[in-house]
This record gives C-alpha cells, structure tokens and sequence, in this order.
C-alpha cells in the first residue's frame, strides 16, 4: 500500500531517523513502481546522487551526491505546533515520559531555561500554565488547526523551536501570530524560505525581544526584510548562515542591543561600516567571521568615531587580525568596555603574554575588561606607565620632546601609537633619567647571544654574535653589513625562535630594537640580500 503523500510536500522539510533533509522531488521514477520522496540531504554523505538517476535529472542538489530517493512511509513530513508540544510535556493522556533533551539552550553567551518535563510542577500539568516551552527536536512543522495555539496557551512568553522541520517563515508567523505576549523565540537549525520580496507587516512580534536564527540560511537581505516586523527586538542572533554581505538597516532594528554574526565570513572588515549606525547597539559578536582589520576613517589619531555610539562589548576572537593598527582603531570607539580578542594573529606576536595583554591595555583607554579578565585600576596604570616608558625612545626619535614648543612628533609615530601624546598628559613625557638610567641595566644584563645564518648564501659560515636587545634593527643591519662585507644591497632580517621550530618572524621596522620582537637568546637571525 502506497504512503499518502501531502499535496504541499514540495518544498517540506522531513526527518528520516537523524538525518534531515529537503523535498525537492515528488513522484515515479523510471523501471520502479509507486511514489518516491528525492530527499536533498543536510548532510551530503547521507546522499548518493544529485538528483540525476539513470540519465533522468528528477531534481537538483548543491553537492554533488547530495540526494537519494526514499519511499512516503519513510519520511517523517512532522507534526502540529500543539501535538509536539502536549507530547513533549505528557499533556496528551499518554504515560509521561522522560526526554532527555537538554533544559537549555545559549544564545551567543546567554543561557536561557526552557522548562523540561523533569521540571515541571504538578500544577503546569495544564497548557494554559506553560510559560516557557521547549520543543527542540519535536519535528513539528505546521502550526495547525486555525486559533488553537491560542486558545489553548494562553501564557506562554519564551519559545524553543530550535531544530525541527519548519520549511518557511510563513509557518513561524502563523504559529507565533496565536501567541499574545512572545518575548522569546529560538527558530535555530530549521532550514526555512524567508520572504525575499516586502510583503505585508505581521503583528505576531510586536513584544519579541530576543530572536535566534542560527544556521537557518538566512541572508542579511533577508533579515532587514523580515525585521520590518521586529518593532521591540533587543537581541538576534544570526551565526552560521553563510551572510558575506551586509546593508545599511533603514528604519529597522532601532532597538538592537545585541547582535550576533559568529561563523559568517563576511568580505572584508569595512562591512561593518553598514551597521555602525544601529543607535542602541551594546554588544557585538563577531567570532570566525574571517576579517584580518578594523578600521573608522571618519576619526583621526586620538579622536572618537561616530560609529557604533552605544557599543560596550565586542568579540572579535577566531579572527585574521594581525596588526596592532587594529587594537589602535577600537580605541575610537566611544563607548567599548570589553574586549574579546582571542586567537588573532596578532596575539602570537609577543612571547609573554602579559606583555600582550598590558599592551592592548594601554592602547584602548576606557577598555574595563579584556578576554573575560576585569583590568584592575592598578593593572592599568601599571600598562599605561610601562607602555610610556618601553615606547619613550621611539617617541625622542620620532621628533617628541619635554619642551611642548618642540614637541612634534611624526604622523608614523603617531599612528603606531595614537594614546601616547594622552598618556605624557595623564603621566608627564618620560623623563630622560627614566629613559637612560635602564640603558645600562639592559646592556649589562639583556645581552642577546644569536646564531646569524645567510641561508641563500651556503658558503657564508653561521656567525654567533652577542648584542644588546635594545640594539635597533638599522644598528644591526649597519652591523651586518661589516661583518658580511655586504656591497650596497637592502638587507632583510628574520629570525627563527628556538622554541618555535619553523615558525620564521620578519624583521621589518628598522627603528624597532630586537626586544620589540621578543628574540631571545638562542634564537637564530636569518640575513638575505
């Protein structure tokens, strides 16, 4: 006997054991007999073709052997909004049974708890009582009978609905438009069709604050339509969906307060630009979204950007950031308390990780805490002094001076170092009795014992050599030069670290002293020219 198949199984979500896919297909297929279901897969291993079978092309598939068919009886095509939930709670004269589905789910950083059947008071045992429900997993995928939703949960605020067989957003609106007082709602892990064209603005989230839409497909396109009908959001949370491009939100999102695009690959930092304007924005989550830089041009050296005025916390970890220009810029924003940087590149570039966190410290003014660390009054003086003092010769060189007159720093120390001129207010300049009376401790106890090596030139012998760590790299290339009998060539320095096999750091800045680059002795510098 054949499987009754819905007339709107085009397009349907459907589960079949663990795995989930997508119907892109419905009807006979050559040399068999009755109706088949091809199933384009989440996951392609599940898969065993493209939709093409025998040299008929029946459907289409991203990937390549992403598809299969599989009979009606199979499929699961999922349940009503109100069957998974009195199934989920044993509200359905069934004997209660205990799920052992998890109570909670985070969105970004914030743990939300759903009420579980384990928690459930005796007194809860009616629908109308539920305030929080969670019915991740439940294969629901339609709301169904017209008003029963509210009829019968009357009470109900916060909504999990994470990971189920919802094929649109029509189908969250027509569930959500029967619930009066939403605030919260996880549609995460349900791959769904968005309106890709403004269509008529529903009042189903007129009092939702926190939406999440992870890993739906979503594109930011899509998401500015949608928010038409986001009057009062505060948080959303949209990882996972491929977004590459933003826009510039007209008349949407106003109420933002958090924003969540972990695991996007945007194109490049400057998207960011597009939403810097969101007027209430506190909290930004950029985890893995793949940028390399920061940038806020409207905003000279130790200005304060117009971007993101209402911005206290940032997460940037799991990135490309690699240069220091970057932790210079967020110190342009006006209102940044914390800071997550994490896993850049640019955290490999000091040795000692105290060195790192003391210098972002002392670029980013008003930064209270930093990679989940509060930064103590102390601390910071402490980075601020130290960071004075550590960059005061770069500072006389570049053209700084105690006598304010003739205190001119260049526009390349200046941008290498924007806070400086603030941190000679807050503390003085650097006295030259600081500055000189560590010379002498540096010399005699941080002398650096280096293996110097011309790899491109074989029958130049290794050199060992010891030299002062505040020995500037143009000192050394000067040195090098005699040592070598280099004619008139540009000499490009590198070094290995004997810790860090293979790993080869340039040399690149010839005002720079070696300790800048955190060499140690042992360390072996390359020469090539």
């Amino acid at each position: 006997m054949t499987a009754w198949v819905p007339p709107d199984a085009l397009g349907r979500r459907v589960s079949c054991g663990t795995d989930y896919g997508t119907v892109r297909y419905v009807g006979s297929v050559s040399r068999t007999s009755g109706i088949w279901l091809g199933v384009e897969w989440d996951d392609p291993q599940r898969g065993k073709h493209n939709g093409c079978y025998e040299g008929t092309q029946y459907f289409k598939c991203r990937h390549p052997k992403g598809g299969s068919f599989i009979r009606p009886n199979k499929a699961n095509l999922g349940v009503d909004f109100l069957t998974a939930v009195k199934d989920r709670y044993g509200l359905n004269d069934k004997q209660d049974i205990q799920y052992g589905t998890e109570n909670t789910v985070v969105f970004g950083t914030k743990t939300v708890e759903f009420v579980g059947m384990d928690s459930v008071a005796e007194q809860q045992r009616q629908l109308n009582k539920l305030v929080d429900i969670s019915v991740r997993e439940c294969a629901v995928s339609h709301a169904g009978q017209t008003e029963e939703i509210s009829r019968t949960c009357t009470n109900m605020r916060h909504i999990n609905l994470s990971k189920n067989l919802l094929s649109s957003w029509e189908t969250v609106i027509d569930i959500a438009s029967q619930v009066q007082n939403l605030e919260t709602l996880n549609v995460s892990e349900n791959k769904m069709k968005f309106p890709s064209t403004p269509n008529s603005i529903s009042s189903a989230f007129s009092n939702l604050k926190i939406l999440a839409l992870n890993q739906t497909e979503i594109t930011w396109t899509e998401v500015l339509l949608c928010a038409q009908g986001w009057p009062a959001l505060e948080e959303l949370y949209l990882s996972s969906n491929n977004i590459t491009v933003l826009e510039r939100p007209e008349n949407v999102l106003k109420t933002l307060k958090l924003l969540d695009l972990s695991d996007n690959q945007l194109l490049d930092g400057n998207q960011l630009h597009l939403i810097a304007h969101l007027p209430r924005l506190e909290q930004l989550i950029l985890r893995n979204t793949g940028i390399s830089s920061i940038q806020f041009p409207d905003a000279g050296f130790g200005c304060k950007t117009k971007m993101f005025p209402s911005l206290k916390r940032l997460a940037i970890n799991d990135n490309k950031i690699s240069q220091w220009s970057s932790i210079n810029e967020l110190d342009k924003l006006p209102s940044l308390r914390s800071l997550q940087c994490n896993n850049n590149p640019l955290m490999d570039t000091e040795k000692n990780p105290g060195t790192l966190i003391q210098l972002i410290i002392a670029k980013i003014s008003q930064l209270e805490v930093l990679n989940n660390c509060e930064i103590l009054p102390a601390e910071r003086r402490g980075a601020e002094l130290d960071y004075r003092k550590i960059f005061g010769k770069d500072w006389l060189e570049a053209g700084g001076h105690w006598d304010p007159e003739k205190n001119k720093p260049s526009e390349e120390f200046l941008a290498a170092h924007p806070r400086y001129p603030s941190l000679c207010l807050k503390y003085g300049a650097p006295e030259e009795g600081e500055l000189k009376g560590r010379q002498p401790l540096t010399l005699k106890n941080q002398l650096l014992t280096l293996t110097i090596k011309c790899p491109e030139k074989p029958e130049q012998k290794p050199v060992e050599k010891k030299l002062p760590e505040s020995m500037t790299i143009q000192k050394v290339k000067g040195l090098l030069y005699r040592l070598f009998k280099i004619p008139g060539s540009e000499l490009k320095l590198s070094y290995e670290s004997s810790k860090l096999e293979g790993k080869e750091v340039e040399l690149d800045n010839d005002l720079k002293p070696l300790q800048f680059y955190s060499i140690e002795s042992g360390d072996c510098v390359l020469v090539r020219w």
